[in-house]
């Protein structure tokens, strides 16, 4: 022990005197004098460890050094896990090995969202709405999100038994799953709104989306696709190459997507188009403040080429590139290098002071459709201007060309999204009446357009939300009677076709989506072309 404790700060002595190495060797670094530096925390360190009343875990304190220090740089500087980094791998390496299931907690039970295309699951039959009771014999009610993926997930080639109960059914129903690796899609639903206009929404930009997108656009092309709505709402971005390879397909050969600037010279970069096969197909995208990153770098060349018109709200404007840098016990560091910028020269980032972000107002006009290069000025941002001439606003973010405001949920509806009540009815219905849908329904479409919730299945859910303790409001329950409806649709066109079902409910609805198929003419007419 006593030897030990001497072996500690000459160990950290080691490691301090390898970080100055490699800091002397990469002369990128401020005038701060790093090397006096690192010699502080070091002493700090050995002085705690030394001296502290408890003994204390030197792990968690390096750790939380570091976290400290990249707190001061900005909000995506971060520290992350080895835990972490292999959740965020897997994410955006577009798989993962388990049994292929989306689940939520209802309950206290594991409750089958959708099994995932492709996925074992889907391949044995496990349906939307199952409730996973049992894994390996052993209770699996009461286990918590965190816990569930821990036991489902595993190698490839080892197998789960799960005992399912499901709505129509006497008894447990067990499944003997065998793990594979399971594709998470970045392209989430994919399909034609009508003879002409295509519908694609793009939830991630993983290693996989590329391919993805091109395979969706070839499909919905030889289906007749001649305009494009392209969804980025929520989309939080991920591989900027994956962004560079999307925007290309749209914007001809040799014109530039996004480029970044850094007090480094060798993090300054140019990104070229390298053209593709869509760069006269009618375009909209849709976009909104949880578009982020490479969201907004797709979305802003598109408009800075005046390729296409952007709808919806304003993105989140995350315009700063991070490098990771591995560390030697399997986490991560991901370091801002530079940022974004679109080829009119707008920054993507907005600000923030102290890792917090500003507020930023969308525009200082109220109303629900703002075309700014004609109908109002936003005196609060700076102006560029496109390849064409029209006026874009900067100072953080993608401003659409058309401004939709959805509107805000009552506490009512706040409350049954919590609770995940809308799920728990719809599945309940649909055990109840999954033959009878999918006999009377052949696709999503006629779904859709002739599935009515019924004022019984409304009293029904009523009832419902009553037994979990939600007090009932008339006057917000009327406002938000559109919201529920469809909610409670969509899960059920979900139950049975999957993302394409759930989009095209939704979409029935949606005033940006809807705004946005009015104004085909405009964006023809904007890229100067002309229907074929």
């Amino acid at each position: 022990m006593q030897k030990r404790k001497y072996l500690i700060p000459i160990f950290l002595m080691l490691i301090s005197i390898g970080v100055l190495v490699d800091m002397k060797v990469n002369t990128a670094a401020s005038g701060d004098d790093v090397f006096d530096n690192v010699k502080k925390f070091n002493e700090a360190l050995t002085l705690v460890q030394k001296n502290y009343v408890d003994e204390v875990n030197t792990d968690k304190l390096t750790e939380a050094a570091i976290k400290g220090m990249l707190d001061q740089l900005d909000p995506h500087s971060t520290y992350i896990t080895q835990e972490q980094l292999k959740r965020i791998n897997e994410d955006f390496q577009g798989s993962f090995e388990g049994i292929g299931i989306e689940f939520d907690i209802i309950n206290d039970t594991i409750t089958v969202v959708t099994p995932i295309s492709g996925g074992p699951s889907e391949a044995l039959g496990i349906l939307a709405g199952d409730k996973i009771v049992k894994i390996n014999g052993n209770n699996a009610v009461g286990m918590t999100r965190d816990e569930v993926p821990k036991i489902l997930r595993g190698a490839k080639g080892t197998k789960v038994t799960v005992s399912i109960s499901r709505g129509g059914s006497s008894g447990l129903i067990d499944f003997e799953i065998t793990r594979d690796k399971i594709p998470l899609y970045s392209v989430d639903a994919s399909f034609m709104i009508n003879n002409e206009i295509g519908y694609a929404r793009v939830t991630r930009f993983s290693a996989t989306t590329y391919d993805e997108f091109s395979k969706a656009l070839a499909e919905m092309k030889q289906q007749g696709m001649k305009k494009l709505i392209l969804d980025l709402r929520n989309n939080p971005g991920g591989y900027l190459d994956q962004a560079f390879k999307m925007a290309s397909m749209f914007i001809e050969r040799g014109k530039k997507i996004v480029y970044t600037k850094s007090r480094i010279p060798a993090y300054n970069d140019e990104y070229i188009s390298e053209g593709g096969d869509y760069a006269d197909l009618p375009l909209i995208v849709l976009v909104n403040d949880g578009s982020a990153s490479a969201s907004e770098i797709v979305s802003g060349a598109i408009q800075d080429w005046d390729r296409g018109l952007i709808v919806g709200e304003n993105t989140f404007g995350k315009g700063l590139v991070q490098r990771q840098y591995d560390l030697s016990d399997g986490s991560a560091m991901r370091v801002t290098t530079s940022r974004y910028y679109t080829p009119s020269g707008r920054l993507i980032q907005k600000p923030y002071e102290g890792g917090e972000y500003k507020k930023m107002l969308l525009n200082p006009e109220e109303g629900d459709n703002l075309y700014h290069t004609n109908d109002t000025k936003d005196t609060s941002r700076p102006e560029y201007k496109t390849m064409g001439g029209r006026t874009v606003y900067g100072g953080g973010g993608i401003t659409p060309d058309y401004v939709i405001k959805l509107d805000t949920l009552t506490d009512y509806s706040v409350q049954l999204r919590k609770i995940n009540l809308f799920l728990e009815f719809a599945n309940s219905y649909f055990d109840g009446n999954r033959e009878q849908l999918k006999s009377n329904y052949s696709d999503y479409i006629k779904f859709r357009d002739n599935f009515e919730v019924t004022p019984s299945m409304l009293e029904d859910f009523k009832n419902l939300a009553a037994s979990k303790n939600i007090q009932f409001n008339d006057e917000q329950y009327n406002r938000d009677l559109d919201f529920i409806t469809t909610s409670i649709k969509s899960i059920l066109a979900r139950d049975i076709w999957g993302n394409n079902g759930s989009m095209a409910v939704w979409l029935k609805t949606d005033k940006q989506f809807e705004m946005a198929v009015t104004l085909f003419p405009e964006a023809e007419k904007l890229a100067h072309i002309r229907v074929k």
